[in-house]
């Protein structure tokens, strides 16, 4: 009764608040200093130009709590034709609303946004409704309560080093609350990928979510079979990857939005008997997958790839329907493929628009996971299997399925990759997705290059 007097209090407070609220540098911890020297580059070229630039977003809440971001994303008046002839190395992204990701050397993008307003249906529409695109250019204040979470909407500016919160996102900081901006019933019916977002961000910062924003994704959850399936994927992938995938499985299923995205577990896990030695099993995936993600460094970065990744999200419930230690051979090893790609065809294919490829190869780490456990002892792999393209993969998961089963910790050698050389930049990506299109940013350090431009 008394959490929920006080969370009613934040919530009138809240509503009471002056907008914005200007925290002034003194009274917080971000400082100029810290953050990216590209970031700062585009920042300062956008103030030279009479434009206004925020460091926004994650950015903004890593640097506040004393994390390293991972990206640092800009917003700002600025219209994409405008940014395009600003930033020579840059290119333009997205079918509906345009963003410019400016290019440097190592690879690494700064991704730049023009304000956008909040849509009308988000404000007046009907609450069952699934928001549609809206694209218009707004304001600062627009644009901070289109953001999904309080502590993802806030603005750091460079001329007074202040940050500008327009949605209590500080106060949220402070206490260590993930709260969905506005009215969360609504905000997730607009667009329940929200939903997914709040799980992803209380378990990477050990968070807890509000209860109005905690109720709203528990009753709602089901909504997210409306999203796209790409996007759905997209998102599940990001709390894989983000190296806390074991805290985001935890709130997953207390909310049990694992069980709208992966039903099967729904009947499987529980919390008595084989039912929660296979929710044990399943954790025990997802903290080994931490470990190796916690293990990277700049110079040696450890790479999981989405396909391994998946099949560990996978694996208790396969193993739960095939004996990974069954001998395979001639017809039977046909045949457990097929079954294998007919079940994830029926459960997970059409739920995450998989491509044939992936459904392949996640076929072929189980399958061909039987051989390697059979052969484990001695590690005398056959070596028709060592010739095989798909080696690397399937040893990389019988490491991670060896560990979770109680054997060796992975030394991570297996996982290591060499760092992208400067003169790398990744493939152009737009609406309809990855793939090398019109001209391609590079650097030349050629009598009469340009830079951003190769000349021809």
């Amino acid at each position: 009764m008394a959490e929920d007097l006080n969370s009613r209090k934040e919530e009138e407070e809240r509503v009471q608040q002056p907008s914005p609220l200007i925290i002034q540098e003194a009274d917080h911890p971000i400082r100029i200093k810290d953050i990216d020297k590209e970031a700062l580059k585009v920042l300062y070229r956008l103030r030279d130009a009479g434009f206004i630039g925020f460091l926004v977003g994650g950015g903004v809440r890593d640097l506040y709590l004393g994390k390293k971001p991972k990206d640092f994303d800009i917003s700002t008046d600025a219209r994409p034709g405008q940014l395009r002839k600003l930033f020579r190395n840059s290119r333009a992204i997205g079918r509906r609303f345009r963003l410019v990701q400016v290019f440097f050397h190592g690879g690494k993008i700064i991704e730049v946004s023009t304000l956008r307003s909040q849509s009308e249906y988000d404000i007046n529409g009907d609450k069952h409704t699934v928001l549609p695109a809206n694209n218009t250019y707004g304001t600062l204040e627009d644009d901070a309560f289109r953001r999904d979470l309080t502590v993802n909407s806030l603005f750091f500016e460079i001329e007074n080093s202040t940050i500008i919160d327009y949605v209590g996102g500080v106060k949220d900081l402070d206490k260590g609350v993930v709260r969905i901006v506005g009215e969360p019933e609504r905000r997730v019916t607009r667009d329940p990928v929200r939903m997914m977002r709040a799980v992803r961000h209380a378990s990477r910062n050990d968070f807890r979510i509000d209860r109005k924003s905690w109720s709203a994704i528990v009753e709602n959850r089901d909504k997210l079979l409306l999203c796209p399936p790409s996007r759905i994927r997209d998102e599940l992938l990001k709390d894989l990857h983000g190296g806390c995938a074991a805290a985001w499985l935890k709130i997953a299923i207390r909310s049990k939005i694992l069980y709208t995205l992966l039903p099967f577990y729904e009947e499987l896990i529980s919390d008595t008997g084989s039912g929660a030695a296979l929710g044990d099993t399943l954790l025990r995936y997802m903290q080994v997958i931490d470990r190796l993600h916690n293990s990277s460094t700049e110079k040696q970065p450890v790479v999981v790839s989405d396909n391994l990744l998946l099949a560990s999200l996978l694996a208790p419930w396969i193993h739960s329907k095939f004996d990974a230690k069954e001998k395979l051979v001639g017809a039977a090893h046909h045949n457990r493929s097929r079954e294998l790609r007919n079940l994830l065809d029926m459960a997970i294919g059409e739920r995450f628009n998989l491509k044939r490829a992936v459904k392949e190869n996640i076929t072929t780490l189980f399958v061909n996971l039987t051989h390697l456990i059979r052969h484990s002892e001695d590690k005398n792999w056959p070596k028709w299997l060592q010739k095989k393209s798909y080696f690397t993969d399937c040893s990389k998961f019988f490491e991670i399925y060896s560990e979770v089963r109680g054997g060796k910790e992975i030394k991570n050698l297996s996982f290591r990759e060499e760092p992208i050389a400067d003169n790398v930049l990744p493939p152009v990506v737009n609406g309809r997705g990855r793939g090398y299109q019109g001209v391609m940013p590079t650097f030349s350090s050629s009598p009469g290059g340009i830079f951003g431009l190769r000349k021809h």
